[in-house]
């Protein structure tokens, strides 16, 4: 086992393998890999997938250097095996010397066995059609193709082999996977050197002080639009995911002018999403009791193949949709429908995104999402709309932020999570905003009312400028169509 009394942790590890394994488990993997403590970052999983899919496997993980892969089985076994090359489709046999299957639990029971590899010529096997596969013979071969959730588990296509490739030390197979591949879950992680504690933070932020709260507070009970324009409020759209933490985002700024834990929107763990219907929150200052000068704008989660369309979107930005316009997909929106705005004014539209995702799943959001997100971020550009992103969950990604908030920039791991976010929707890191929303708390905390109100602050500053250019455009035209009929 790697030991080293200089050398800090920014925190325990069993949170990165999503509380899948156990931190002894993790501990082992990195005694047998042998190179010091590790990282393991989720990238692909069978439960958070929709099922198991050799193409969706190689699109998250082929390149990406050493991994693990995971399987649990539906007897509380867990086993698996480690390479340090690259996965990819080229149809070959790839070499690996360090490359092992081991197993971590049989029955319940903590039972650690690694086996080398003997034939590191055949160490793993890479297709198109296959999932992870190690060794000549398939000693472990995981799945082929495509397949869904059936009863509950995951009937994986594949099987236990070994002895071919591997040394099995006279353990049979059915002593590691009970002699089925019948599984709850697989999943495969990124192996990576565990980062060190940051020795200063990432993102400067305000002081983790009540008259720092105080003054955030104020800041945004005194907010208003730019004064030309002359309209009440001005309007944010979150969209995101189903579960990402929309709602929670609403409940959590209404929380923190009221004093207290709110629920004023829908909020919860669903299968599908809990918001059905566009919502304007308004949300009341804490002195005065009046709706301050902002609306955040609630939408549908979205899901693989339901959710918010784009062409729905392109009606929400332009603000043809009334608030408490109910989303069937039985009917889509159109100019028919009842209370479509047909002549909308800057009022009207949405003068800010924000894009809110689930910190602890960036890595495994469904490419059919990804792909309508930027299709949407198309459609912003085009209007010259910003956009941010609210990274929720914090606390699921790194301990030290869940034992206290006010570590999130000292972060590596939260750090990881803005520039992967950054690189996969080509948003600057300024614009990106990890946040906690209240979930389980009972009181509000100081520290998490500081987060959210930093990340509202900024996102409001960007609506403003997206405002003054609008009126600086107007402005413009005017002049121009002064100057025609001249």
């Amino acid at each position: 086992m790697y030991t080293d009394s200089s050398y800090r942790s920014e925190e325990t590890p069993c949170k990165t393998m999503s509380g899948k394994i156990q931190q002894t488990h993790q501990k082992q993997l990195e005694s047998w890999i042998g190179t010091g403590p590790k990282d393991f970052q989720l990238l692909y999983s069978i439960s958070q997938n929709n099922g198991y899919n050799a193409q969706t496997f190689h699109q998250k993980c082929d390149n990406q250097g050493p991994t693990v892969t995971v399987l649990y089985n539906s007897d509380n076994s867990i086993f698996g095996g480690y390479t340090s090359v690259n996965w990819d489709q080229s149809g070959n046999y790839v070499r690996d010397v360090k490359a092992f299957l081991f197993q971590l639990r049989f029955n319940g029971i903590n039972q650690y066995n690694k086996f080398p590899v003997i034939l590191p010529q055949y160490s793993i096997y890479c297709c198109s059609d296959n999932g992870p596969t190690f060794g000549g013979g398939y000693d472990l071969f995981s799945f082929s193709g495509n397949g869904r959730n059936v009863g509950g588990l995951y009937e994986l296509n594949g099987s236990l082999n070994l002895g071919h490739s591997y040394n099995i030390k006279g353990i049979p197979d059915f002593q590691i996977s009970n002699g089925h591949m019948k599984v709850t879950d697989l999943k495969v992680y990124k192996v990576v050197d565990k980062l060190r504690r940051l020795k200063s933070p990432w993102r400067k932020s305000q002081p983790w002080k009540q008259e720092s709260l105080n003054q955030l507070v104020e800041s945004l009970e005194n907010y208003e639009p730019p004064d030309t324009l002359k309209i009440p409020e001005t309007q944010i759209l979150m969209v995101g995911p189903v579960g990402a933490g929309k709602s929670s985002f609403v409940n959590t700024i209404n929380s923190i002018f009221k004093g207290r834990i709110t629920q004023k929107g829908y909020s919860g763990s669903a299968e599908h999403s809990l918001t059905t219907a566009y919502r304007q929150y308004n949300i009341l200052s804490s002195t005065t009791k009046k709706s301050m000068r902002f609306r955040l704008c609630d939408t549908p989660g979205m899901e693989e193949k339901e959710g918010l369309s784009l062409i729905e979107f392109n009606y929400l930005i332009e603000g043809n949709v009334p608030d408490w316009y109910k989303f069937d997909g039985s009917s889509p929106l159109c100019t028919e429908t009842p209370g479509f705005i047909h002549n909308p004014r800057i009022k009207d539209k949405v003068h800010c995104v924000m894009f809110i995702f689930d910190s602890s799943t960036v890595d495994v959001i469904p490419k059919s999402i990804l792909d309508r997100i930027k299709d949407m971020q198309k459609r912003l550009i085009q209007r010259g709309v910003p956009q941010t992103v609210i990274l929720t969950k914090v606390d699921k990604v790194s301990e030290t932020v869940e034992a206290d908030v006010s570590k999130v920039f000292r972060s590596n791991k939260v750090k990881y999570v803005v520039d992967k976010v950054s690189q996969t929707l080509g948003i600057p890191r300024s614009n990106i905003f990890p946040i906690k929303n209240y979930e389980n708390e009972t009181e509000l905390d100081q520290n998490i009312n500081i987060l959210a109100l930093q990340a509202l602050r900024q996102v409001l500053g960007f609506a403003d400028d997206y405002l003054e250019n609008y009126l600086e455009r107007v402005e413009c035209e005017n002049m121009a169509q002064m100057n025609i009929k001249e």
